[in-house]
């Protein structure tokens, strides 16, 4: 077909045909894995208590489990006296049974042994031989958690999709969870295409460059909870790239190559997709990243970035971080913070594409970041990113302006 660019897609119908595509060719999928390394992981299912818990009433402090009648009128200067008639910690039980009169001494933890009602604190108590004086007044189920009052069984306890932290895995400890259901992480592979890239621990010859789209890319992509891979460096050379994206597809479901999309010498991706599978889009209205490129080929999602890493960053932000996500079933609000500022500087913006600027904000100023797309060093200095609509040439000094906000 030619190095001509295919229509230029607008930035909302470039969203839509991409979470299209991901929605018609990538099926979420689940796996089972130990509950024990489940922290980060997506619940596949919503899940349900197997039992009470406590499975037990449980006394919540040390001291003496009781009859709540047998405390009260005590004080320390009336005790009440009781017979001391077991020792019972966490995990251990008694055939013996409290009575009018009657006591055993209970550590936190331990299941409170039948009869009793409630627990009077040590601190609260006196022992002397198999005998204890109480010295305050105990009311019902003081110091006791009741069986179920935290988890009742069969009550739903974590829903679909929710992100496992600490907390949500301990829940599934204590109901005895050993396996679990979670979104299988989606596979993605990045490749790196150029004749100019080295990778780091080689020598860098004159007029090379060291990669730096394939480790950051893969690290986005992990951050939007993909199973991310670099799978190394393709030069431009239509046989090599033919070859490395068949190999790649072996192992991965989406692949990501920077590099080689734009309308030019030496670049290959687009006419190596046209043989392989559908090529999609093929450039879309946005400054940087216009000579994006997206296709299929045998159900599986070949996107090439742009080769600048600032470009290849913001289009991947833009367009494939939120239907990656959605297919490693994380519930992400992709609707950036904003803050309003005023320009410190014009900025021209080209007619006909929406342009991405990068921006730092110092208070209500908000300083353009003006360096090539290919500058990396600008997106760890910048703050977030102002929208200019294609249909506007000239954002003056001193305009107001929203700054969708990085993090």
């Amino acid at each position: 077909m030619g190095t001509e660019f295919l229509k230029i897609k607008e930035c909302d119908e470039a969203i839509d045909i991409i979470q299209n595509l991901f929605d018609e060719n990538l099926k979420p999928q689940s796996e089972e894995i130990l509950v024990s390394e489940a922290y980060g992981r997506i619940l596949f299912e919503d899940v349900y208590s197997r039992m009470d818990f406590p499975p037990f009433n449980k006394a919540l402090k040390d001291g003496f489990a009781i009859l709540a009648e047998d405390s009260f009128g005590a004080s320390e200067e009336s005790p009440n006296t009781l017979d001391v008639i077991d020792f019972l910690e966490a995990g251990s039980t008694t055939d013996k049974k409290v009575e009018k009169g009657k006591c055993i001494e209970i550590s936190t933890g331990a299941a409170m042994p039948e009869g009793s009602e409630s627990v009077v604190m040590v601190e609260y108590a006196e022992k002397f031989d198999d005998k204890v004086n109480l010295l305050t007044t105990a009311t019902p189920s003081q110091d006791v958690a009741k069986k179920g009052s935290d988890i009742e069984e069969g009550n739903l306890i974590l829903k679909k999709g929710d992100f496992l932290n600490p907390g949500k895995i301990g829940v599934l400890l204590s109901q005895g969870f050993e396996t679990i259901e979670v979104y299988k992480k989606p596979s993605l592979g990045v490749v790196s295409s150029g004749n100019e890239i080295t990778l780091q621990g080689e020598e860098l010859t004159y007029g090379k460059i060291y990669d730096v789209n394939g480790g950051m890319i893969k690290n986005a992509a992990i951050s939007c909870g993909a199973d991310a891979h670099f799978l190394g460096i393709m030069r431009d050379n239509y046989d090599e790239v033919k070859e490395k994206i068949t190999e790649s597809l072996k192992e991965v479901d989406v692949l990501l190559c920077s590099g080689g999309t734009s309308a030019g010498l030496g670049d290959v991706l687009k006419h190596v997709l046209d043989e392989l599978g559908e090529v999609y889009i093929h450039g879309i209205s946005v400054q940087p990243g216009k000579p994006t490129i997206v296709g299929v080929i045998d159900g599986k999602i070949v996107i090439g970035l742009p080769g600048n890493p600032v470009s290849a960053l913001m289009i991947f932000n833009a367009f494939v971080a939120e239907p990656l996500t959605k297919l490693a079933g994380i519930d992400r609000n992709f609707e950036l913070e904003t803050v309003k500022g005023k320009m410190t500087r014009r900025i021209h913006s080209p007619v006909g594409r929406m342009q991405y600027q990068l921006v730092k904000v110092d208070g209500e100023d908000v300083h353009p970041i003006f360096k090539d797309s290919g500058a990396i060093f600008s997106l760890s200095t910048a703050d977030g990113y102002v929208k200019v609509p294609k249909s506007v040439e000239l954002l003056d000094e001193g305009e107001e302006v929203e700054v969708y906000l990085f993090n």
